[in-house]
């Protein structure tokens, strides 16, 4: 990606990620790690129900089908869904590093527009690392990995702790999460790949 936002630019001293030892085995779908989440979760009606697949190093790719309630113009993806499957596409990278990380900036370009029924194949890295900030890019291309650019992204993701989202969340949900038997699940709603 271009570096255009010094913000999104890693300094001088970051360093290359690391895959994580217990990291998924390439070639792994990641799953939902929330089923009400708008990006992957099966929960959501409209949801873009997004699927990445882990790949080698610290890379994923990801699959989501545009449809007819994800268009902006008439037939056209709105931009703010194609920023969420880029988001979503960007945040299933911090499993491979086994972090629990929010986004801090997501810089998009639009590149063409991507017409509803369209599949767009995205592909994602981390490129540096420094402290607490994850440094990542993502293309998305319509109809598969050698199809032509429809957008890019680079984006800034920061470290947490679980408590970030207890303390930001909607109670509920949180109850519900924290309460779910199932210890996997559990950690998943916290975008934590155990």
């Amino acid at each position: 990606m271009s570096g255009r936002n010094t913000a999104l630019t890693p300094p001088a001293d970051a360093t290359a990620p690391v895959r994580h030892p217990d990291a998924p085995a390439p070639g792994e779908l990641l799953g939902a790690h929330y089923e009400h989440c708008f990006g992957c979760g099966d929960g959501q009606p409209h949801g873009l129900h997004l699927e990445a697949r882990a790949g080698e190093g610290v890379r994923v790719t990801a699959e989501f089908t545009v449809k007819p309630a994800h268009q902006g113009a008439p037939g056209l993806a709105h931009g703010g869904v194609l920023a969420t499957a880029l988001d979503e596409t960007l945040g299933s990278l911090n499993w491979l590093l086994r972090v629990i990380a929010v986004t801090g900036r997501l810089e998009t370009d639009f590149v063409r527009p991507v017409p509803v029924d369209t599949v767009l194949y995205l592909e994602a890295e981390v490129t540096a690392v420094a402290g607490r900030k994850i440094y990542s890019s993502a293309v998305g291309r319509i109809g598969g990995p050698q199809g032509p650019v429809a957008l890019r992204a680079d984006a800034l993701f920061i470290e947490v702790k679980v408590d970030h989202f207890i303390d930001n969340g909607r109670p509920e949900e949180i109850r519900a999460a924290m309460a779910d038997p199932d210890q996997v699940r559990r950690a998943r709603a916290f975008e934590v790949n155990p």
